[in-house]
């Protein structure tokens, strides 16, 4: 019963203006302008593995055939650098030919030729650089999660907390409204496009705020699908039913590791690589972290580079210390205590409880 006065609450609070937050007329034509709004490796970014893509998230869908390698390019000095471009979600990523060259530094470009679906160009060219180091990263390539790696929680039905819960990084809701932000006692900034809490060093964004979160959000979500997907379909996993689904105690080198069944971790587990490596978990069914469990990173692993995909529930015990980034196709629910340097990204609603999570 909870669930159907959820989501009717849902369908009102989208359907109150008609799904227009554009502030324009019916039919009017998009004179938005795109932007990258992402990119990896980030600018000035070091110590890059030499195996590893160049990307550009933008801040809407674009058109994909001017996604090319001369709209998007690569340069080693002044030199270009050959490689394929392609485009999904609203992410471009150029795939060099072959590894790029050590500790060298790189100059990467989308130029105003790139354009979204409607014929509107970015505005000045997009330049990032960064520096590669001498190392090849070990794992798959990690899950770009587009401009739903702005928030440490997005979800769709409802974010709700109880407790001193303390949150690090913006939060974003859609395509319920500001009211299923529950628990944080916000307040709606003057210019009504997000809102503030004592337990939030961030922003909170809900899908009936004011242009241009509306559009943000929306983009967001269908970011944050696109991710789960191409997490959900990777192939050739380098380890099958692992533990048959219990990995507590095991110490777990990066690559990726697919389950048919639920995932537990009573106690613990420890991911040890380095900082450019990635593990991505395929899990069929729920994950269920054990109270006062702990995700362990060693080596120099990076939170950032492990993607925890959950096609059921994910529920984080009380006192549980984990690591990653959960992209669940339901709920999400730190209990009592947990504490998480991560990302959760539901694809229903998520559920706090004197909780404590930091972007990675």
């Amino acid at each position: 019963m909870g669930w159907v006065v959820l989501l009717s609450v849902i369908f009102l609070a989208g359907c109150g203006d008609g799904g227009s937050h554009s502030g324009g007329g019916a039919g009017a034509p998009d004179a938005t302008v795109p932007t990258v709004s992402a990119t990896t490796p980030d600018d000035a970014t070091t110590g890059v593995a030499i195996n590893r893509k160049i990307t550009a998230t933008f801040s809407e869908a674009m058109d994909a055939s001017t996604m090319t390698p001369t709209t998007f390019t690569l340069l080693q000095g002044a030199t270009p650098v050959s490689g394929a471009v392609t485009y999904g979600g609203t992410t471009a990523v150029f795939t060099p030919e072959s590894n790029l060259a050590s500790n060298t530094s790189f100059t990467a470009t989308v130029t105003t030729e790139a354009k979204d679906t409607t014929g509107n160009a970015l505005a000045a060219n997009k330049t990032w650089s960064f520096t590669t180091g001498s190392t090849v990263a070990a794992g798959p390539d990690p899950v770009n999660l587009g401009t739903a790696g702005s928030y440490v929680l997005l979800a769709k039905a409802g974010v709700s907390t109880t407790g001193a819960t303390a949150v690090v990084g913006d939060i974003g809701l859609s395509p319920a409204a500001g009211t299923l932000l529950t628990g944080f006692s916000e307040t709606l900034d003057a210019t009504g496009t997000f809102s503030t809490s004592a337990q939030v060093t961030g922003k909170l964004y809900a899908a009936d705020y004011t242009d241009p979160t509306p559009s943000n959000l929306t983009t967001a979500i269908l970011d944050m699908q696109t991710a789960y997907t191409d997490a959900a379909g990777r192939v050739l996993p380098d380890f099958t039913e692992l533990g048959a689904g219990n990995i507590d105690g095991m110490t777990l080198v990066p690559g990726l590791y697919k389950w048919g069944t639920g995932v537990t971790l009573p106690i613990g587990v420890t991911l040890a690589g380095g900082a450019s490596d990635v593990w991505i978990f395929q899990i069929a069914q729920d994950l269920d972290v054990g109270n006062g469990a702990i995700v362990t990173l060693s080596g120099g692993a990076q939170a950032e580079n492990v993607f925890w995909q959950v096609a059921g529930q994910a529920t984080l015990g009380t006192t549980s210390d984990f690591k990653g980034i959960i992209l669940s196709q339901t709920l999400i629910a730190l209990n009592t205590g947990a504490a998480m340097n991560g990302r959760a990204l539901a694809q229903t609603a998520i559920t706090l409880d004197a909780t404590a999570i930091t972007a990675p």
